[in-house]
């Protein structure tokens, strides 16, 4: 989690710091992507590669997590991208500075803590906020069951991390307007709780109509709702294994012990 927030939010910080000249929106999507990548190829030989509270959970509600590994694996992930999130600020402490006369402010021409967490747009309610996160971490975790899955068109050992960038590419690039596409509990209310004590202050759980529960809550369900999808419309549709096939059973979804 450290390392996707610190090069992730990094590419957001970039991108709004220079206002623009040294980033947008295909870098930011791109980036984070990358961070992503790195992040799983980092972690995965130890844990599993999840970096998310959603796909802990979907691990552990299909079975492929055990239950009492969750609390450890989700706290971890907060833990990571928290020291992300405050090392972006320390790399970047004189352009944030600058930046805003040295105030650190959550709304208006100046605002920065959308660097470090997701923030709704104008326009966005509650409920379809939710319904955003619901879809896009179902398709993120649907996606991701299927790179993992050896009886699947699985992709080649070793570049399943590109897989799910690739995956992450194309999620930001559809499903990022509305608020960013957080996807990930960990990845935002870390972030978050970083600049409510960095100098941001509490706006930042009252911004957006109190939006800072929607990326916790609606990743989770929808996380486990992808799953579930996977499970009952593909997984359990395919032929059964043939004898001499145990090692490729034992393969199966290693994303929980690459």
């Amino acid at each position: 989690s450290f390392k996707m927030q610190a090069l992730g939010c990094g590419c957001v910080g970039q991108a709004v710091l220079s206002r623009g000249a040294h980033g947008g929106p295909m870098t930011v999507s791109v980036g984070f992507a990358m961070a992503v990548t790195v992040a799983v190829y980092v972690s995965g030989g130890v844990s599993g590669g999840h970096i998310n509270p959603a796909v802990s959970l979907a691990m552990c509600v299909t079975g492929r997590l055990k239950w009492t590994k969750l609390p450890i694996y989700i706290l971890a992930q907060l833990l990571g991208a928290f020291v992300g999130a405050a090392a972006v600020f320390g790399i970047y402490y004189n352009a944030f500075m600058e930046y805003s006369n040295g105030k650190l402010e959550v709304t208006g021409p100046n605002a920065t803590a959308q660097i470090f967490a997701t923030y709704p747009a104008p326009y966005l309610s509650l409920i379809n906020g939710f319904a955003d996160q619901v879809m896009s971490t179902a398709v993120l975790l649907l996606a991701i069951f299927a790179i993992f899955d050896t009886r699947n068109n699985s992709v080649p050992k070793g570049l399943e991390p590109i897989a799910v960038g690739l995956l992450i590419i194309v999620l930001t690039c559809s499903l990022g307007m509305n608020s960013g596409c957080a996807m990930n509990p960990a990845r935002d209310l870390g972030p978050r709780l970083f600049t409510a004590i960095a100098g941001w202050g509490m706006e930042v759980f009252t911004a957006g109509n109190n939006w800072w529960w929607v990326p916790i809550v609606a990743p989770l369900l929808g996380g486990v709702l992808g799953a579930m999808i996977y499970i009952v419309f593909i997984e359990i549709h395919h032929s059964d294994p043939q004898s001499g096939d145990e090692n490729e059973v034992h393969g199966k979804y290693e994303l929980t012990n690459m």
